[in-house]
C-alpha cells in the first residue's frame, strides 16, 4: 500500500511542478528548464500509468490471470520508459537547435527556478525510494534523474552568470538527456527479459541441475524452465527421474530451490523405466534424423 501512496504523491508533485517549470523556462529564455520540464511532464505521466498499473500488478491470481497480475508492473515500466526515451530524444533535437542559434537566457531567474527545482525533486525522490518493484524503481530512476537535472541547471546557471557563455545552458541539457537516454535502456532491457521469459538472472540453471542431481534418491533431471514475473518472483518446472519416497524427494528438491531464490516450483516426478525408454527414443530419433539425411530415396 504504501509504494502505491508514494508514488501517487511523486506523481502530483511532478505534475504540478512541470507546469510550473514550463512556465519558468520560458520567462527565463532557458532551454535546460524547458527541456526539464518536458522531461518532468514525460516522468508525471508514466507514473500516473506506474501508479494504475502498480496497483493492478498487487491483485492476487485469478481464473483470467492463473499467475497473478505482476506483469502489470513490468508493463508500467515499459511505458514510462518509451515516454522518457521519446523526451530525451525531443530534448536533444532542441538543445542542438540552441548550439547553431543561441538565445539570451535569464541567469538570475534560472538560478531561482533551479534551487527551487532541486528541493521539490529531493523530497519527491525521497518519497519514492522505498519500493522493489521494476515499477518502484523506475519511478524512482526518474525522481533521482529529477534532482539531477536540476543540480546540473544550478550549477550551469551560477557558470553563465559570471561568464556570460550562452552555450552552457544546451550543452547541460544534452548531457541529461543523454544520462536518461542510458538508463531508461538499461531499465527496457530488463523489462524485456522477463517479457522473453529469459532465465533470471542470478539463476544458474546448470549449478541448479548439479544441486538437484546430489539430492538423494534423483537419478536424473530434464525439462528445466525457470522464469520470473517481475524480477523479484521466480517460478520453476521439471522433469525429475526418482527413485525412492516421492514425497521426501520432492520436499528436498523445493527446498534446493528456494535456496536460488525460487519460490514456486511445479516437479513432475518419473520412474526409471519411463526415463529408460525416453532416452531410448531420443537417441533413435536422432539417428533416424541422421541416416535421413545421407539416403535420401524418392
Amino acid at each position: 500500500m504504501k509504494t502505491e501512496r508514494n508514488i501517487l504523491i511523486a506523481f502530483l508533485l511532478n505534475l504540478a511542478f512541470s507546469v510550473f517549470e514550463f512556465f519558468g523556462g520560458i520567462i527565463t529564455g532557458s532551454v535546460a528548464i524547458i527541456s526539464d520540464a518536458i522531461h518532468d511532464m514525460g516522468d508525471a505521466a508514466s507514473i500516473g500509468i506506474s501508479y494504475f498499473l502498480e496497483r493492478k500488478s498487487k491483485k492476487q491470481p485469478d481464473e483470467t490471470y492463473t499467475y497473478g497480475y505482476a506483469r502489470y508492473s513490468v508493463i508500467g515500466s515499459v511505458i514510462t520508459t518509451l515516454i522518457l526515451l521519446f523526451g530525451s530524444v525531443m530534448v536533444i533535437y532542441n538543445a542542438v537547435g540552441r548550439i547553431i542559434a543561441p538565445k539570451p537566457i535569464h541567469y538570475d531567474g534560472m538560478i531561482l527556478f533551479a534551487v527551487v527545482g532541486v528541493i521539490v525533486n529531493f523530497s519527491a525522490a525521497f518519497f519514492t525510494r522505498e519500493g522493489d518493484s521494476l515499477n518502484q524503481k523506475a519511478v524512482n530512476l526518474h525522481m533521482l534523474e529529477d534532482v539531477l537535472g536540476w543540480a546540473v541547471v544550478l550549477v550551469g546557471a551560477i557558470v553563465m552568470r559570471f561568464t556570460n557563455f550562452a552555450l552552457v545552458d544546451p550543452l547541460m541539457s544534452i548531457g541529461v538527456a543523454v544520462f536518461i537516454l542510458i538508463n531508461a535502456g538499461k531499465n527496457l532491457k530488463t523489462a524485456l527479459d522477463l517479457v522473453l521469459e529469459k532465465t533470471p538472472s542470478g539463476v544458474d540453471i546448470p549449478e541448479i541441475t548439479q544441486h538437484i542431481l546430489q539430492v538423494e534418491g534423483v537419478l536424473d533431471v530434464h525439462h528445466i524452465h525457470i522464469w520470473s514475473m517481475d524480477g523479484q518472483n521466480n517460478f520453476a518446472t521439471m522433469h525429475i527421474v526418482a527413485k525412492g519416497d516421492a514425497h521426501k524427494i520432492k520436499d528436498a528438491v523445493r527446498v534446493e530451490l528456494k535456496e536460488h531464490g525460487i519460490g514456486h516450483a511445479t516437479l513432475e516426478l518419473e520412474e526409471e523405466t519411463e526415463y529408460c525408454h525416453e532416452r531410448h527414443c531420443h537417441v533413435e530419433f536422432s539417428e533416424f534424423s541422421g541416416h535421413h539425411h545421407h539416403h535420401h530415396h524418392h
